[in-house]
C-alpha cells in the first residue's frame, strides 16, 4: 500500500514552519524547480536552502533542505524525497530525464537567509555580489552579524587604504558560502551531537506516551 501523506509527515518535523524568506535565490530553471519544491518542503516542516540543476549524470536536480535548527538527517532527506518526487513528476518543470538528489546544506553551506548570517557570526565566508560594492564584487572575511537587510563582514582580503569592515546588502548577493575551517567543523559536530540527543529524548518520550495510552486502554476494560 502506498505511504500516506500523514505517514510522510510523521517522519518529518511535526509542524509547518513559518518560513523566513530566502534573500539569495537561484535563477532560471533552478528557480522554477524551487518555486514548486519550496511549499512542499515547508509543509513538511523543513526549509529550502538551494536548488541546483546541473548536467551531472545527464541531469541532476539537487535540492538542499534543512530543519529550522539547521540539521538534516538521512531520514529527513528520504522524507523530503518521497514527498517531492511525485509533485515534480506532475509539474514536470524539466523537459528531460533527471535524477533527484536531496541533501543537507553541508558544513561549508550556502547562506541564503538573514538568520544564516546571524547564526554563523564569527565564521569565515566568501561572498559574491551581483552589484559591485565599493568597486568590487568578491569579498572574504568573518561574518559580524547583520544590520537591517545587510550583512557586516570583517574582511581578511583588504588592500592598502581599504576599511576592514563593510556592509553588504544580502538581497544583492549572487552567492554567499561558509569557508571550511576547524572552528566550523567543531561547531557542526557539536550541533550534530545535540540533535542526536534531542531525537533520542523525543523517541523515549513517544514510547512512554504510547505505553501510557496502552495502559489506559487496558484499565478501561
Amino acid at each position: 500500500m502506498a505511504e500516506s501523506q500523514q505517514q510522510r509527515r510523521d517522519a518529518a518535523p511535526a509542524a509547518r514552519t513559518e518560513n523566513e524568506p530566502r534573500l539569495i535565490a537561484e535563477p532560471g530553471l533552478s528557480a522554477r524547480v524551487a518555486a514548486i519544491a519550496e511549499p512542499v518542503i515547508e509543509d513538511l516542516g523543513y526549509r529550502l536552502v538551494r536548488v541546483k540543476v546541473s548536467g551531472a549524470d545527464g541531469c541532476t536536480v539537487q535540492v538542499m533542505a534543512e530543519r529550522p535548527d539547521g540539521s538534516m538527517s538521512v531520514e529527513d532527506c528520504e522524507a523530503v524525497s518521497r514527498a517531492l518526487s511525485p509533485v515534480l513528476d506532475v509539474a514536470d518543470p524539466i523537459e528531460r530525464a533527471y535524477r533527484l538528489e536531496i541533501s543537507s546544506p553541508g558544513i561549508d553551506r550556502p547562506l541564503v537567509r538573514k538568520s544564516d548570517f546571524d547564526r554563523y557570526t564569527g565564521h569565515l565566508a566568501r561572498i559574491e555580489m551581483e552589484v559591485p560594492v565599493e568597486g568590487r564584487k568578491r569579498f572574504r572575511g568573518l561574518i559580524a552579524g547583520t544590520e537591517g537587510e545587510a550583512a557586516r563582514l570583517t574582511r581578511d582580503d583588504i588592500e592598502a587604504g581599504e576599511a576592514a569592515d563593510i556592509l553588504l546588502p544580502i538581497n544583492e548577493m549572487s552567492e554567499a558560502k561558509l569557508v571550511l575551517t576547524d572552528e566550523l567543523v567543531t561547531l557542526a559536530l557539536r550541533r550534530e551531537k545535540a540533535a542526536k540527543r534531542e531525537a533520542k529524548a523525543a523517541r523515549k518520550e513517544e514510547r512512554q506516551r504510547r505505553h501510557s495510552a496502552r495502559s489506559g486502554r487496558a484499565q478501561a476494560f
